[in-house]
């Protein structure tokens, strides 16, 4: 999500529009109001903030420095026509750029990518079981070729990549694609876009990337697996060796005889869970 600031409310609505019109949230704030919005709300909504877009703003000091107390989010400026010694004051201010009119939002987007790579908080691209993310805006490479997808599920696709050293809640996924601000749509539309990104990644792969677990949230099962393999510490040569090569000890599934007893080992592997 960009946070958009501007004097002029009207400008402002006008970037917010230009962000939804590519599948990227967007809100603007009232710079008379930053201080007491950016207080309220918590550090897990802070970190959803993708960018911070100022425009023609009279506290634009006080407010890049408290945004730079408190967060890495690229910082970018934007100004009417070109002009060196108000470039030159932004960047000194802390800006990370600069952008002059007209410009796109895409620009936005790859500029904005450029300020996290250089940061080190992205890459340019991830390859991940055969799919490769960009974070420019353009679509995904999934096996070879590319996979046209709609902009709400490129952008979840590109929240799981983002956030793929954990698990990513549906709350997180709606606070990034929709905005945190957003009361107008419901977060369980987040479960629809997963299925039907599901169902175009299972057919150019042949498999479900996609792992889910109740209360936990999302991850890309590449990085499922290695959770598992760190977990059970087991080699990843075993992975060839069974259905339950994957699962730690305590967690193998019961064997049962032929009169559907449980085996003996199971019993004492069970009592030492749970004495009787």
């Amino acid at each position: 999500m960009f946070v958009v600031l501007d004097d002029r409310s009207t400008v402002a609505g006008g970037y917010v529009a230009c962000f939804e019109r590519e599948g990227i949230a967007a809100t603007a704030v009232d710079p008379s109001e930053f201080f007491e919005w950016f207080e309220l709300i918590n550090d897990s909504d802070v970190a959803v903030i993708e960018g911070f877009l100022l425009g023609t703003v009279s506290a634009r000091r006080q407010i890049s420095s408290r945004i730079r107390s408190r967060c890495r989010a690229p910082l970018i400026g934007l100004i009417e026509a070109r002009a060196l010694s108000e470039t030159l004051e932004l960047f000194s201010l802390g800006f990370d750029d600069v952008l002059a009119k007209p410009f796109h939002v895409r620009e936005i987007l790859a500029r904005s990518g450029a300020i996290r790579r250089r940061m080190q908080i992205t890459d340019e691209c991830v390859d991940v079981g055969g799919i490769r993310i960009f974070f420019d805006g353009r679509d995904p490479i999934v096996n070879g070729d590319v996979l046209p997808l709609p902009r709400r599920e490129r952008r979840i696709l590109e929240c799981l990549v983002l956030s793929r050293n954990t698990r990513i809640t549906k709350t997180q996924i709606f606070n990034r694609v929709y905005g945190i601000f957003n009361d107008e749509i419901h977060e369980n539309v987040i479960e629809s876009h997963i299925s039907r990104l599901r169902k175009r990644l299972k057919q150019k792969l042949g498999y479900d990337p996609i792992d889910s677990q109740r209360f936990l949230g999302y991850r890309l099962k590449d990085f499922a697996i290695e959770e598992v393999l760190q977990t059970a510490h087991v080699a990843p040569t075993s992975l060839t060796q069974g259905p339950d090569a994957l699962m730690p000890p305590s967690i193998m599934r019961d064997q049962e005889n032929v009169d559907g007893s449980l085996r003996s080992n199971d019993y004492e592997r069970l009592g030492n869970v749970c004495p009787v």
